[in-house]
């Protein structure tokens, strides 16, 4: 079985406030991009996986894909399977990407043994491997509140838009992140700019609150948005924690010289 996993992008990051429990509340539109990587998982006859495309580091039993099967073979006795990702989506950038790989193993293994579990019960499997891995399993743009695992419906409308992603190359650690962030509670929500404010007004109200924190440490990265606005972007904003950046265009730009990790139109 071959399967697509696919990154996101965060449009506006508030974090709200941090909780007895050393997490933070925020909010956040979880929007998917069509940026895949492939992954396949087969019946073998052990265990097996392999990695072409990007270089992953650390240790390969710290990956979410080998964490997620062996969370469903322990509860589901599976047999063993050999699974092969060809990554594409960069690490540490905001994107995702090592929790949509482990949300897709999970949707694959469900498909390939036959196991019926829901899409709810997929999320609840999905969640202990990390707070984005729940999203994947639906894939469909939400509004996250909580620690980012509490999803409801939102209206976002960036159809027929021009993305471009740009991925600086530096890797920015999310928990370095939150210790340098100062949780606060914006005049306007999330929800409400996304939902009644147009998108060339957005550069002035919805913000991603590790900015303020990421870009002194990382100047290229304030750099890569300054010349995306400087290209004709009418929104651009770092996803999540970094180091990856976007800019949403009416159309193609013309001028841009960066270097895309991922450019096209938005289907919706």
């Amino acid at each position: 079985m071959v399967v697509f996993p696919h990154a996101k992008i965060n449009l506006g990051l508030d974090i709200l406030s941090k909780r007895d429990d050393g997490y933070h509340n925020i909010s956040s539109v979880f929007y998917p991009l069509p940026f895949e990587e492939i992954l396949e998982v087969l019946p073998y006859d052990d265990f097996h996986f392999e990695a072409s495309g990007l270089a992953i580091p650390g240790n390969v039993d710290d990956n979410l894909i080998i964490k997620a099967y062996k969370l469903l073979q322990e509860q589901y006795k599976l047999p063993p399977v050999h699974i092969h990702l060809h990554k594409l989506i960069p690490m540490g950038a905001g994107l995702g990407g090592g929790s949509a790989d482990a949300a897709f193993v999970i949707k694959a293994l469900n498909s390939l043994f036959d196991l019926e579990l829901s899409g709810e019960s997929m999320r609840i499997l999905a969640g202990r491997m990390g707070s984005d891995c729940p999203f994947f399993i639906k894939g469909e743009t939400v509004l996250a509140e909580g620690t980012g695992t509490d999803f409801s419906p939102i209206a976002v409308d960036l159809k027929g838009k021009y993305l471009v992603l740009i991925c600086p190359g530096v890797h920015v650690s999310t928990a370095e992140a939150y210790s340098k962030v100062k949780p606060r509670i914006p005049e306007k929500s999330i929800r409400e700019v996304v939902e009644n404010i147009p998108i060339s007004e957005w550069r002035h109200c919805l913000k991603n609150d590790f900015e303020a924190s990421v870009f002194p440490a990382y100047p290229e990265i304030e750099t890569v948005k300054r010349t995306l606005y400087d290209s004709g972007a009418i929104y651009a904003s770092m996803s999540g924690s970094g180091s990856s950046v976007y800019g949403i265009f009416n159309e193609e730009p013309a001028n841009l010289t960066l270097k895309a990790s991922w450019k096209g139109v938005l289907k919706g």
